[in-house]
């Protein structure tokens, strides 16, 4: 029997923008975008138009830069937002309409405030509507996972005839087990008519940790299409983790006669992108991803490997894009070998400026640090590669005191739109002084809700990565700053928190989900 092709449909850039401070610019939108094309994902699901003109101007952009993937915009069952939704990936070579409406009682009796037959009409409204402007058209039953399964098989065939090319079946709440979720994908595929006509679609969240189980479980049960975002990002526990899916399907091709077409080489880059741009660290036994992914530290596990790798390793670390040569670069390294090593990393440089800029920090840190890993430089890239509207503030120098019994004092100088401001401050500690410092002259107003310190590397002389997450008049925002000073490197993630707040680019979650 001829394998199937699971289509990969990537929704970091909507629902896993949805995550309170995973908000993305524009700019950032596309440097994910370039590189889920260069992973060869399917569908990449690029926003929500109707949301703000923001998220309509970046689905565009997307669209018009995306040449070897589907650009799908998402859409609430109305007219309006398909409208919107059609303008924005109209420059794309290849487009696709998400339509979505409640199918759930809870949520059509207390959301919609809608009868069942006012859903399904609404339904087969929105995606005639779509079908007129474009042919590939993906309808969603939002929570359906609790939704009654006469109701399902009745909304998903009066659908299907008015053209829908995809059916979505999303668990939107986490709510179901594994057993649960395919035995409903079965009943779906055998109870509807023309069932045989479209592609099914899974969309899992994470409430329970079962995310990617039930997709996996849908998998089995036929449907070849599964919905997820990089890292597992998503609002709430997030959503079925990309790398997981992918790399579940390809080791176990005993079971699952289907495979992507995912160039998994790709996947740490993609994975250390996502987390340097919404500053969600990603934790060290994350599975394919995580800093432990592919690490032995017990004696027996060690000889095992040893000896024969599939002892205890059912993957290759490089199948993923871990390198297994990390130490790559030093203080005598060129500008050459530099941006040759960040091709090799996956990381796009736009401009020559950016790629100036990001090699003198590179040199300021080989002199601090006698061995350059790739993760240095995934976190000196995510801090560096800014535009210029993000660069209102910039860290000029600063000096820290600590001293046991004595209060911490921090002095700083920073330039706001080029003019030099030096400010004192002290604190409980010597971050708490710096930050003090640098509000004092900003007078930002905004809340901290998070901060957060990583080692990136082992050893005392190891870059700290900080996240720093803010919060004001509705707009939650990641910093991120490394260093091998901790103090200097929370600054860094302070000041790179507040260009994003006050850079008046328009960030903003957008509101639907599935």
């Amino acid at each position: 029997m001829a394998q199937d092709q699971l289509i990969i449909f990537d929704t970091t850039l909507r629902d896993g923008e949805q995550s309170p401070g995973a908000s993305m610019t524009r700019e950032e939108k596309l440097r994910i975008a370039r590189q889920l094309e260069k992973m060869r994902v399917d569908v990449i699901e690029a926003g929500f138009p109707a949301a703000s003109n923001g998220d309509f101007e970046s689905v565009r952009a997307v669209a018009e830069i995306i040449k070897d993937a589907t650009v799908a915009g998402l859409c609430r069952a109305s007219d309006k937002d398909i409208s919107r939704a059609l303008e924005a990936i109209k420059p794309a070579k290849s487009g696709r309409i998400h339509t979505f409406i409640a199918t759930s009682p809870i949520h059509m009796e207390k959301k919609l405030r809608m009868t069942p037959d006012e859903v399904i009409v609404a339904a087969c409204n929105a995606v005639r509507f779509a079908r007129n402007g474009i042919d590939n058209v993906e309808f969603s039953c939002e929570d359906a996972g609790r939704s009654e399964l006469d109701f399902l098989c009745r909304i998903i065939e009066a659908v299907i005839k008015e053209g829908a090319g995809t059916i979505n079946i999303p668990d939107t709440v986490g709510y179901n087990v594994p057993e649960q979720f395919a035995e409903r994908i079965h009943q779906l595929r055998e109870r509807i008519p023309n069932s045989d006509k479209v592609v099914w679609s899974v969309h899992c969240h994470n409430d329970l940790g079962l995310a990617v189980a039930n997709s996996l479980a849908a998998v089995r049960a036929g449907a070849r299409q599964v919905e997820c975002t990089i890292n597992g990002l998503g609002e709430r526990a997030g959503n079925a983790a990309l790398e997981e899916i992918v790399m579940a399907v390809r080791t176990r091709q005993d079971i699952f006669n289907c495979d992507t077409r995912i160039d998994t080489t790709q996947i740490v880059a993609a994975s250390k992108l996502v987390s340097g741009i919404t500053g969600f660290p990603v934790q060290p036994n994350k599975a394919i991803v995580g800093a432990n992914a592919f690490a032995h530290e017990s004696g027996i596990h060690q000889d095992g490997v040893l000896k024969h790798r599939e002892t205890y390793e059912i993957m290759r670390a490089e199948d993923v894009g871990w390198n297994t040569n990390k130490l790559v670069l030093g203080k005598h390294s060129g500008r050459t070998a530099f941006k040759a090593r960040l091709q090799e990393l996956g990381i796009e440089v736009d401009s020559e400026q950016v790629l100036n800029a990001a090699f003198t920090r590179f040199k300021e840190l080989a002199d601090k640090k006698h061995e350059i890993f790739d993760e240095d430089l995934h976190a000196l890239m995510s801090e560096e590669v800014t535009t210029p509207e993000q660069e209102r503030f910039r860290l000029l120098s600063s000096r820290f005191h600590s001293e046991t019994g004595e209060l911490p004092l921090a002095a700083i100088t920073m330039s706001d739109n080029g003019q030099e401001h030096h400010a004192e401050s002290s604190g409980s500690g010597p971050v708490d002084a710096a930050l003090k410092a640098i509000e004092s002259v900003v007078n930002s107003g905004a809340e901290l809700l998070l901060y957060s310190v990583n080692a990136i590397t082992t050893g005392t002389d190891a870059q700290g990565e900080v996240t720093v997450r803010l919060s004001k008049g509705g707009r939650v925002v990641n910093g991120l700053g490394a260093d091998t000073d901790i103090v200097v490197a929370s600054a860094r993630a302070y000041i790179n928190a507040l260009n994003k707040l006050l850079s008046g680019q328009e960030r903003i979650n957008p509101q639907g989900d599935v």
